[in-house]
């Protein structure tokens, strides 16, 4: 398979070669056949497979698409028996190496330090062992899940299945690369400005957000003036992502919110949709992602749903305090990252990293600004939802790009431009904190690569999302790889 050849010059755009197209999967006629995660949990259950010769299978599966590069740390499949508990006994999953599985080390996609062993579980790990899964390893990420790519300054990036030469999403990248590519059938993922959202649209994948505080509470970003992470999965099919959910909340409810309990399909209730073409900070999408988002339009309306153009009039200084705020955040890093690693050293992060952590550098003393006007977002969002259930938007102003474009090694004003002429949506969700589920819709035009759309709701209303992407994957079942 050709390379990516990059050949940045300072002050200039990097150069990128596309290679040729190359479809990778693993599907094949085995103990996880085409299954999705619900229904090789019931394989399990009525002991047609064993956990077991399921867990080797998928190791096999993830051998077999070893070019991705989308594995950090593999794990030699388990010898296990029966009587395992959970809704997804027997499933075999990875973990996103940001987050801590006892025994492993947790690298956060950095070459800044030297990874630790962890010594103990994370607590969405444990809010995830609990639904029955099989651990197989963890996923690669963008350095500190920073960057809406895979992609490293000194390694292979990961790959999206659909063409290897394009890239997978970011953070949660190699999650969506595997479970696109039919390794395992879900994955950890988490999400601070669409890490699950983005990769899911970028690999034809269900991408669910999850009200802030409907997860367990995420140990990197809990404890932070904006808390915009919340942990999650990457699926091919909406009852799998509706099953994690109801099989989660079984760990862990919290009561402020309203109980989902188990989505198993479309509801008859008809929804008031309010859609957005051009992002609320001005970006107008490309011609491929209008096209998804008014096919969905017009797929709700024959429904029976109300879908009307909506305004979400949202601070004009959102992307530069979003912003901002992402680059406070590589900032603390960079000021506390031998809790990471004792030899941790900020000058070996990455380009976009130590962009951040310069631009913050320059206007540091506007914070409190910054984190104030974060936080009044939601006034504004939840002014635009009055008398709406729904709002549907593109996942992505821009078609999934080549590998190179989004690269840490493109000059850094060139990079943060291009990022936020991409990422114009998902990340409204994160700072008010509202539940958001990607969508895959159609395909480009020219590569034939997946195209998704956004579902958004006020807080803690997961059930209406998920029943509302039931009805659209029932209408339009979403395409498969092995057929691409």
């Amino acid at each position: 398979m050709g390379g990516i050849h990059r050949r940045p010059t300072p002050g200039a755009e990097a150069a990128v070669t596309i290679e040729k197209r190359t479809t990778v999967h693993a599907f094949r006629d085995d103990s996880l056949g085409e299954h999705d995660a619900v229904g090789l949990a019931e394989a399990v259950r009525r002991g047609e497979v064993s956990p077991a010769e399921v867990a080797r299978d998928a190791a096999a599966r993830l051998g077999a698409v070893a070019e991705l590069h989308a594995v950090q740390v593999p794990l030699d499949p388990p010898a296990l028996g029966g009587g395992a508990g959970g809704a997804f006994a027997g499933v075999p999953t990875l973990v996103k190496d940001n987050t801590d599985y006892a025994g492993l080390p947790t690298g956060h996609g950095s070459a800044a330090f030297t990874p630790r062993t962890a010594r103990r579980h994370a607590p969405f790990v444990r809010q995830l062992l609990s639904t029955g899964v099989t651990v197989l390893g963890k996923t690669r990420l963008p350095e500190f899940g920073f960057s809406p790519t895979t992609e490293y300054e000194s390694a292979e990036p990961a790959r999206n299945p659909w063409h290897t030469g394009h890239s997978a999403g970011g953070s949660s990248g190699g999650a969506a690369a595997l479970v696109a590519a039919g390794a395992v059938p879900l994955a950890h993922a988490n999400d601070g400005g669409g890490s699950i959202r983005i990769p899911a649209a970028c690999c034809g994948l269900v991408g669910l957000k999850p009200t802030r505080g409907r997860m367990v509470p995420n140990d990197q970003s809990r404890h932070l003036p904006v808390d915009l992470v919340v942990d999650g999965v990457v699926t091919r099919t909406v009852r799998d992502s509706a099953a994690f959910l109801a099989a989660a909340e079984r760990h862990h409810r919290n009561p402020k919110l309203p109980p989902v309990g188990l989505v198993e399909g479309p509801s008859d209730r008809r929804l008031r949709i309010g859609y957005l073409l051009d992002s609320p900070n001005g970006v107008r999408c490309d011609d491929d992602t209008r096209a998804a988002v008014t096919d969905t339009v017009a797929t709700l309306r024959g429904l029976g749903h109300t879908v009307e153009p909506v305004t979400i009039d949202i601070d004009p200084r959102f992307t530069e305090d979003f912003l901002t705020y992402w680059g406070m955040l590589s900032f603390l890093l960079g000021a506390t990252g031998r809790t990471f690693g004792a030899d941790f050293d900020r000058h070996r992060m990455d380009g976009l990293s130590r962009g951040l952590r310069e631009a913050y550098v320059k206007r540091w003393r506007g914070t409190p600004g910054v984190v104030r006007r974060l936080r009044r977002t939601k006034l504004a969002y939840a002014a635009a939802l009055r008398g709406l259930d729904l709002v549907l938007t593109p996942v992505l102003a821009r078609t999934t790009p080549p590998l190179g474009h989004l690269a840490p090694d493109v000059p850094y004003p060139v990079l943060v431009e291009r990022i936020l002429e991409y990422v114009a949506y998902t990340p409204v969700d994160n700072v008010v904190g509202t539940p958001s589920l990607s969508l895959p819709s159609s395909r480009t035009t020219a590569e034939g690569l997946p195209v998704g759309v956004l579902l958004s709701g006020r807080p803690g209303s997961e059930r209406t999302l998920l029943e509302t992407a039931f009805a659209l994957e029932a209408e339009r079942p979403f395409r498969r790889i092995q057929d691409a």
